[in-house]
């Protein structure tokens, strides 16, 4: 499979579809593609790994630092359709305590506007990564 980044708006989140492998190779684009989102005004960003086959050291390190870029802009980033072997990255690496993994758009999309809806209300909005099994 090709690698290949695309994204849509939905409301005020950005959906981001990658495919493919996402390694030392193909991380600049990615880099490249994200850093471009967020300058168009894209800070709530729901990352689908559905169709991404193998994710290495430094695609995680492109995934980090976007993370602390939207987290400067009052961001959010979480992931969805993660399969099993990048599952499996994300909790060897401990990532899960930062990251959070939905199953599908519906859970992302329920868990941003409950977290709005408590930043709205006075709250942080934020309770902590609550990855899915």
């Amino acid at each position: 499979m090709e690698f290949a980044v695309d994204h849509r708006v939905e409301k005020d989140l950005t959906i981001v579809k990658i495919s493919g492998e996402i390694d030392v190779f193909t991380s600049p684009r990615l880099r490249e593609t994200l850093l471009d989102i967020i300058d168009e005004g894209g800070v709530h960003l729901v990352i689908d790994l559905g169709e991404v086959t193998f994710l290495d050291s430094t695609g995680l390190g492109v995934l980090v630092g976007i993370y602390h870029r939207l987290r400067g802009r009052d961001g959010t980033m979480a992931f969805m359709g993660v399969n099993d072997r990048v599952r499996r990255v994300f909790h060897v690496t401990q990532l899960t305590k930062i990251f959070v993994l939905h199953r599908d758009l519906e859970e992302a999309v329920a868990a941003h506007e409950k977290a709005m809806a408590a930043q709205r209300a006075g709250g942080t909005g934020e309770t902590g990564p609550q990855p899915t099994a």
